[in-house]
């Protein structure tokens, strides 16, 4: 098992910047791709950015590229996603993720608690 313990967010203004931070602990040796989704109110988690912790390749959605950053670290098994230009419409709950490799060689999916990201116009 693999626990995600998620920090930073809270309340920024439009065209300000936040930081969020996640670490994974507990059986991370299989641990190899970590993300962040969000879910603003009433619809499904979404997509932000996934970082590939053995050679930093990342992904982004669309509506955060150039203004989200996301940085991992293999050996620490953290991500840190920097958001900067933030727009009212990021407002959201910020997940973090892990994905690790099971012994079935399937991937196992983790979620973190969840941080309230807050942007005012």
């Amino acid at each position: 098992q693999v626990q995600l313990v998620e920090s930073g967010g809270g309340l920024a203004q439009a065209g300000g910047s936040l930081r969020l931070s996640c670490v994974a602990s507990g059986q991370t040796s299989r641990t190899y791709s970590m993300a962040w989704f969000r879910q603003f109110p009433g619809k499904e988690r979404e997509f932000v950015a996934r970082v590939k912790l053995s050679d930093g390749v990342t992904v982004y959605e669309d509506s955060v590229k150039g203004r989200f950053t996301i940085s991992g670290d293999n050996t620490r098994k953290t991500v840190d996603l920097q958001m900067n230009s933030l727009k009212p419409e990021d407002t959201a709950v910020y997940y973090c993720n892990a994905v690790s490799l099971a012994i079935t060689n399937q991937p196992e999916y983790y979620w973190g608690q969840g941080t309230q990201v807050t942007v005012s116009s």
